[in-house]
């Protein structure tokens, strides 16, 4: 519904500018002398700009705007329309790609994605075996896809610790599995796209 507001603008922003939660105050310090004090490998962290986190702390966070830019499910998304819009641009530029989607928040949800767009339930998906350095998402019984899609697993060589392309390629024509994911959230090595391209070729 358009038109003039009755929500006093002036007061929202008295209160964002004052009202401070001190105990939360305190314990978001913490975590950030955490954060100054401790080196965390861990690939799916970041330390993320002040743009972003002033972004992300803006009026932006009021919306709600289920859908994609020019067919959402409810009105007043002209804004979030613009600048999703000119994020889709700014990565496809990026990428050199000619689509991008930039909704999901979580790598899970961008696999799960993947996964909705191009198989069915019971398809066979071949991935890292966790304990080798896989993701929960590729296929673990803890993980919805573990439960909606049969799994096949490779694993690294025991002697070398990386992964063993040959083995791989003996797993998939075997299980011939319609995705397989040639990625991981514990290892380390340069992963040879190429040759995970020629094995999914093949099968």
């Amino acid at each position: 519904m358009k038109g003039e507001s009755s929500v006093n603008s002036s007061k929202i922003n008295h209160t964002l500018n004052h009202t401070e939660d001190l105990e939360i105050k305190k314990i978001i310090s913490k975590e950030l002398e955490r954060q100054k004090n401790q080196i965390i490998l861990i690939a799916s962290e970041n330390f993320t700009s002040q743009e972003v986190i002033k972004t992300m702390g803006s009026v932006l966070t009021n919306k709600y705007a289920e859908g994609y830019p020019q067919d959402r499910y409810y009105e007043g998304c002209e804004v979030m329309d613009e600048i999703e819009e000119t994020a889709i641009k700014r990565c496809n530029k990026l990428f050199n790609s000619n689509f991008s989607n930039v909704q999901p928040h979580s790598g899970v949800q961008a696999n799960n994605a993947v996964f909705l767009a191009v198989l069915n339930c019971n398809d066979t998906i071949l991935s890292m075996n966790l304990r080798d350095g896989g993701h929960l998402s590729h296929g673990h019984k803890q993980n919805l896809t573990g439960r909606y899609f049969e799994i096949s697993t490779y694993s690294v060589d025991p002697e070398t610790e990386l992964i063993d392309y040959e083995n791989v390629r003996k797993i998939a024509k075997i299980a011939k599995p319609k995705l397989i994911i040639a990625g991981a959230s514990a290892y380390s090595r340069f992963i040879d796209y190429k040759k995970f391209k020629d094995i999914a070729d093949e099968v």
